[in-house]
């Protein structure tokens, strides 16, 4: 996985950097079922894998050639966001070393079909309503996606935008 990040972020090709950063979702997910923790990582496989990634392929299919290629980062910039993630990274394991984390006495195994059911409630505690306003953002998303995709085919033809301009 951290092979795979690594291509991720300094690939230059960007249908391949998108590949990389499918592999590292699924090594993820794979993370997730090691653990038992089997909700999640189906999770990580369907909402990531399938959909992020399959959204990002279809964006740089439709709006960008196949084989583009990025541009060479300066060294400058390299060293800055070395440096800005060595702090962050600092930060983060400064926060979970000194957080005084509670253990619990006893282990209490959750049900996938609970987890349904509280997802799906819309009584106090239930997430219905933000499921459904993420399904619309999703829609809006998708929309947007395609004008851009269609791009001047919606609007006024070329000579009409300049002469309007």
């Amino acid at each position: 996985m951290i092979v795979f990040a690594i291509a991720t972020v300094s690939s230059r090709k960007v249908l391949r950097a998108v590949m990389y950063l499918l592999f590292v979702l699924i090594g993820i997910s794979g993370i997730y079922f090691l653990i038992d923790y089997s909700f999640l990582g189906a999770i990580q496989i369907v909402v990531y894998g399938g959909g992020v990634v399959v959204l990002f392929i279809f964006s740089v299919l439709l709006i960008h050639h196949v084989e583009l290629e990025l541009e060479v980062t300066p060294l400058k910039k390299k060293i800055s966001a070395g440096i800005l993630s060595a702090v962050g990274l600092g930060i983060t394991l400064w926060a979970i070393l000194t957080y005084p984390f509670k253990t619990a006495n006893s282990y209490q195994s959750i049900e996938v079909e609970e987890i349904g059911r509280k997802l799906l409630s819309y009584e106090d505690g239930g997430y219905i309503l933000p499921f459904e306003v993420i399904s619309i953002l999703l829609l809006a998303v998708m929309i947007g996606a395609i004008v851009i995709a269609k791009g001047k085919k919606l609007g006024l033809k070329e000579g009409e935008i300049e002469n309007r301009e």
